[in-house]
């Protein structure tokens, strides 16, 4: 292993705990909104999900989910390990490998589908857990804010905010793969 790929390395794998840690933190805490909270960790998941590959985008939106659940409230961690990771996931994968000359295009596919993927998830996960559909139905509003202020504000810290071309330059490439 070269010089160059021991550094690139511990750059991803740095900027991937960050973002997990980023995650926990988010979780960590719910802004009121009438009738329950609305937990803004999906922004630092869309944001991580645009920038880093398909498998750390992963760890940092699955694990680092289920590890705050973990922590703060464990009922839904696996829902969370699962909705989150694959949201993470899917959003990486459509953002780095469709639309190659126009990113941001392939950003806001990416998010959107990441948010129905989310919405979805928890929806029956949380039907599922607590065994009542009506539940997750009342819920179902403030899991699309969730989803839509995650989304939105990944795509502006990552294109209108020029993070995605700070953290190209960090990693020295201009394409993530």
């Amino acid at each position: 292993m070269t010089k160059r790929q021991v550094k690139l390395t511990t750059i991803r794998i740095t900027a991937t705990a960050l973002f997990m840690a980023m995650n926990i933190a988010l979780s960590s805490f719910g802004v009121p909104v009438p009738g329950g909270h609305l937990y803004l960790c999906d922004i630092a998941i869309c944001t991580a999900a645009l920038l880093l590959n398909p498998l750390e985008a992963f760890v940092v939106g699955g694990l680092g989910s289920f590890i705050g659940d973990i922590i703060f409230y464990p009922l839904p961690m696996w829902v969370s390990l699962f909705t989150h990771g694959i949201q993470a996931l899917v959003i990486s994968y459509i953002a780095h490998y469709t639309f190659k000359k126009h990113k941001m295009v392939a950003g806001i596919i990416g998010v959107t589908v990441g948010a129905v993927i989310m919405v979805a998830g928890y929806t029956f996960g949380k039907a599922f857990i607590y065994s009542t559909p009506e539940y997750a139905i009342i819920k179902l509003p403030y899991e699309i804010a969730q989803a839509v202020v995650g989304a939105v504000f990944g795509i502006l810290l990552v294109f209108k905010c020029h993070l995605k071309k700070i953290f190209d330059q960090m990693i020295g490439q201009n394409d993530i793969s």
